[in-house]
């Protein structure tokens, strides 16, 4: 057999010790920037420490009174691209894997928590350090499906931070009694944010009105799904939730009225979109798939715009993925945005959409990173496989991918080189 692409970036020192190389100080060698540098970065605790010409970074400066600090990883990502970690900014976790499970799906708190880290970890590996997931609260659910959540999100402390939105499906009247208990207690226990889908109440507007009490007593973002085709409706929702702004998300908007990016743009509140099919299971109802040239319109009309999955194999979305770059390739792919501002919806405007702070691979930011194999942003959209991942500054984790042919068929191809392919 004949490897056909490199394996993944060699560390030092013996990584039995440390199996994913991190330590003290993290010192990345010859890593290529989206803007065509390459350089070293010397990482020292949960922050980019320095950022230089290759061989220009050694030891982390001692401070007065202390001794320099050697230890820790160092790390050749020759051939690969470093770039701002992405950020998964619309999931469903607790949905997720369940197309392929019996109907309805199993739900106890072990099968539950089982998935939800599942759907976590799938997506680390893919490069997201930071993920919010919506989890459906009250009526038959309770609050099982995020406790779930909540349990993961501690399990996976110190490789992922995981947020999770509160979505009750009725507010108003009678028939919203459980599901407003459910969500001022679901606040309580730690959600990060309040969510739902107003569209599916009775009384839409009620059901803003309730939600923003809600957010308001627990001081938390609010995270809404709607399809925005009723552009009077938009307007209203728009005018109801400018009290929080800037911490209002609406997504995914894949029905939004041509010439309606003008309402959001004024309201200022931020959009994910969800490139794979427009839809999710936080709306009832197949998916009518993403609008040719809506993202246009959005950015024309300078509404923040990020980009989420939407769905991981559930019923909304059967073959749905967990990968950021895969979101990014599709706006990239359908002409909707350039590779640059595409990759930047999946990883600062997707932080911006979790109230996190940018990242750029530069002195003084956090140290959340993807190192992905390839020679460019848009090779590595095309088809990086390869891939490590930081987050706080640890590598968290590492994926090697090897082509390999026949004989028979290796020796009519040409074999990749060590900067480019997977």
């Amino acid at each position: 057999m004949d490897s056909a692409a490199a394996d993944g970036p060699h560390s030092e020192p013996d990584p039995a010790a440390n199996p994913l190389g991190h330590g003290p100080v993290l010192l990345f060698t010859g890593a290529r920037l989206a803007d065509g540098r390459v350089v070293d970065v010397r990482i020292s605790g949960d922050r980019i420490q320095a950022v230089g010409t290759v061989g220009s970074l050694g030891p982390l400066p001692a401070l007065p009174g202390t001794p320099t600090v050697t230890t820790g990883a160092r790390i050749d990502l020759r051939g690969y691209l470093l770039l701002p970690a992405p950020a998964e900014a619309h999931a469903h976790y607790d949905s997720a894997f369940s197309a392929a499970l019996p109907a309805p799906p199993p739900d106890t708190p072990a099968d539950l928590t089982r998935r939800v880290t599942e759907a976590a970890l799938t997506s680390l590996g893919y490069g997201a350090t930071a993920q919010r997931t919506h989890v459906r609260i009250g009526d038959v659910h309770g609050l099982r499906r995020l406790e779930a959540v909540l349990t993961a999100r501690q399990a996976l402390r110190g490789l992922a931070e995981l947020q999770a939105v509160a979505m009750p499906r009725l507010l108003t009247g009678r028939a919203g009694a459980d599901g407003r208990a459910q969500l001022r207690e679901a606040l309580k226990l730690g959600a990060t944010a309040a969510g739902g889908c107003p569209e599916l109440d009775p009384d839409p507007a009620g059901y803003v009105h309730l939600l923003l009490e809600a957010a308001r007593e627990a001081d938390c973002p609010v995270d809404l799904h709607t399809t925005a085709e009723d552009s009077v409706q938009l307007a209203r929702l728009a005018s109801a939730l400018a009290p929080l702004r800037p911490r209002v998300t609406l997504g995914p908007c894949g029905a939004l009225a041509r010439g309606a990016s003008t309402v959001l743009a004024t309201s200022g509140v931020r959009v994910v979109w969800l490139p794979q099919n427009g839809g999710c299971t936080g709306l009832e109802g197949r998916p009518a798939g993403p609008r040719p040239g809506l993202v246009r319109e959005l950015t024309a009309a300078r509404v923040p715009l990020a980009a989420g999955s939407g769905a991981l194999r559930d019923q909304s979305n059967p073959v749905g993925r967990a990968d950021p770059l895969e979101s990014a390739y599709l706006l990239a792919a359908g002409g909707e945005l350039d590779p640059e501002a595409a990759y930047d919806a999946v990883a600062n405007q997707a932080r911006a959409a979790l109230g996190l702070p940018p990242v750029r691979v530069d002195a003084g930011f956090p140290a959340e990173l993807l190192a992905v194999r390839g020679d460019s942003l848009a090779g590595a959209l095309a088809g990086g496989h390869s891939r490590l991942v930081v987050h706080s500054g640890r590598v968290v984790s590492r994926t090697s991918a090897v082509r390999e042919f026949a004989d028979t068929v290796a020796l009519a191809l040409p074999r990749q080189s060590g900067g480019a392919g997977c």
